[in-house]
């Protein structure tokens, strides 16, 4: 066999096995389920970094752009803390604790003042966590990454953890960052033996990053937010990473009047409408219910509205004590039926 022929095979070869590798790689792309999710993912991504007015040059993985895409503009986020009632206490507090810090960094650059770099806010449901955390990334004017605990997951073995990796490695080039997990205990609960080794090996390296990054000082820009009704469920490693902690209870009478004013404040309500005999009524509620509550009793004041009016007449909505009354009514009978 002369030289030329040698050649000529190995050309073949290398030919066959570029075909190959390209063929496989189209394959899997094709059997992939989520490729148009990856694709408008990045696209978001990018849309989001622009609008946010991220460097472009930043050099990102497709890891990094995935997570990107949890990327939240502070601009367009419709609550800020002028709508969080009855909470006062605890929106002057996450103040001091996060933003006074952030903002006030290059004048004050003692290291007892850099934010923690984590942050619980935890209580029943419905009382306004997850609002607070939402009016927290419109004040701070911090990048603000959304994480969706779905982003990740990934079928493939080792992607779920290299995105892991993506969320503290982009954060810290976007820094100032808050990372926003609402329901935490969802995805960082307590470990145990039956958990499956790509959880567990998640979970781990969400921590090892999260150390990192207290280990330098210098970059103290991320700030981990969490969100949850449980505690007792999240992991004892988590909730040492995460100093500052603050409980959000069901509200007090005042607190109560607080909220059904807010809520109330751009609706036409009867002359008999009384705020503080609203707030009694609502014993036990929280502010996702008192909401609810005024919801309900206005669609009742529609209702009487339009019966007490003919096709010729202009309608003008009034709510009336009496509508909240039976919006009270009808609710109570709700909660005692879930409850038995």
């Amino acid at each position: 066999m002369n030289e030329e022929t040698k050649l000529s095979i190995l050309l073949r070869i290398a030919l066959a096995t570029a075909f190959t590798c390209i063929a496989v790689k189209w394959m899997v792309d094709q059997l992939d389920p989520t490729k148009e999710k990856k694709k408008k993912a990045k696209q978001q991504a990018q849309a989001l970094m622009t609008k946010l007015r991220i460097k472009t040059n930043l050099q990102l993985t497709e890891y990094e752009l995935a997570i990107a895409s949890n990327l939240v503009d502070p601009e367009s986020i419709p609550v800020s803390w002028n709508d969080v009632a009855g909470l006062d206490s605890v929106v002057q507090e996450l103040h001091d604790t996060l933003i006074l810090p952030i903002k006030n960094k290059k004048q004050f650059p003692s290291q007892l003042l850099q934010p923690p770099k984590g942050i619980l806010l935890h209580g029943p449901p419905g009382c306004g966590k997850t609002m607070v955390a939402k009016a927290t990334a419109k004040e701070a004017g911090m990048r603000f990454i959304n994480l969706d605990a779905s982003t990740l997951t990934d079928k493939w073995y080792g992607e779920s953890q290299k995105l892991a990796t993506a969320v503290f490695s982009l954060a810290v080039k976007i820094q100032p960052c808050i990372i926003f997990i609402d329901e935490i205990d969802s995805l960082l609960r307590s470990r145990n033996s039956k958990d499956h080794e790509a959880t567990a090996m998640v979970k781990a390296l969400f921590m090892l990053h999260w150390d990192g990054l207290t280990t330098d000082n210098t970059k103290n820009g991320v700030v981990v937010l969490g969100a949850t009704n449980r505690p007792q469920d999240v992991d004892h490693a988590i909730l040492r990473r995460m100093p500052a902690s603050f409980y959000i209870g069901l509200p007090g009478t005042e607190q109560r009047r607080q909220i059904a004013q807010t809520i109330l404040k751009n609706e036409r309500l009867a002359a008999d409408v009384d705020l503080e005999e609203l707030a009694r009524l609502t014993e036990g509620f929280s502010g996702s219910d008192i909401r609810e509550l005024c919801r309900t009793a206005a669609v009742y004041g529609m209702r009487d509205s339009l019966k007490s009016t003919t096709n010729d007449t202009h309608v003008e909505e009034w709510i009336t004590m009496g509508n909240f009354v039976q919006a009270h009514g009808k609710l109570r009978e709700s909660k005692v039926s879930c409850e038995t």
